[in-house]
């Protein structure tokens, strides 16, 4: 079995229990608030500003026998360049403040995945944070573009409160297959297994983000 197949094989029970999260399965049958998108879409700011940062670090840290595998982190960060302002424009066009945003501190449980993810790239393996790409990436898949359509049409927003779900519906099609290309270059079992592992703490760790989600984001509305 191809590595990127065991992957997905081996974290099928955390993958499902991410999705049965309450807000997720309120997402997607329509039962959503605005207030529930406005606060996923503030934790969403709070992680996806990281993103680039992390992956400069995966790159400064892996060895030059992963050369190969620093030229698709370069190519990852040129396409993750500036997606946390699509998040706040998202805040934005929903009537809040995205400055609010922007200054605001995150959930405990945002923090705690974002700090595992550093920890991981710098302490343990830079090569453990592909875990976390499996997650958000596997997950965006799955569900963005039905949640938005089902958002869309339970809270009446227009198109472009949801260019942050819709891009990455699409974007993290082909964004999947090249992960699961680079997956399948990963031979070594130690190397597998660290994914692996980091692969069932992140779906966690986001499950708890979608955990943490309620009416009180605390973010003003924009008269």
């Amino acid at each position: 079995m191809a590595f990127f197949d065991s992957l997905s094989h081996e974290t099928q029970a955390e993958r499902q229990a991410l999705f049965c999260t309450p807000i997720i399965e309120k997402s997607l049958l329509g039962h959503i608030t605005l207030d529930d998108y406005v606060s996923f879409l503030k934790q969403a700011y709070h992680h996806v500003k990281h993103t680039v940062p992390l992956l400069m670090a995966v790159g400064a840290q892996l060895p030059e026998e992963k050369e190969w595998l620093r030229e698709a982190v370069a190519e990852y960060i040129e396409e993750e360049l500036g997606h946390q302002e699509w998040i706040l424009n998202d805040i934005a066009a929903c009537g809040f403040d995205k400055e609010a945003v922007r200054n605001s501190r995150p959930h405990h449980s945002t923090e705690l995945m974002v700090a595992y993810a550093y920890d991981m790239v710098n302490r343990i393996n830079p090569l453990g944070f592909f875990g976390m790409v499996h997650v958000l990436e596997g997950t965006s898949v799955s569900m963005a573009e039905k949640a938005a359509d089902k958002i869309r049409a339970t809270i009446s927003l227009p198109k472009n409160a949801f260019s942050y779900l819709y891009s990455h519906g699409a974007l993290d099609q082909e964004h999947l297959k090249f992960f699961e290309s680079l997956m399948n270059k990963i031979e070594n079992r130690e190397e597998q297994n660290l994914i692996i592992h980091t692969a069932k703490c992140f779906y966690r760790l986001y499950g708890d983000i979608f955990l943490s989600l309620n009416n009180n984001h605390g973010i003003p509305q924009v008269n």
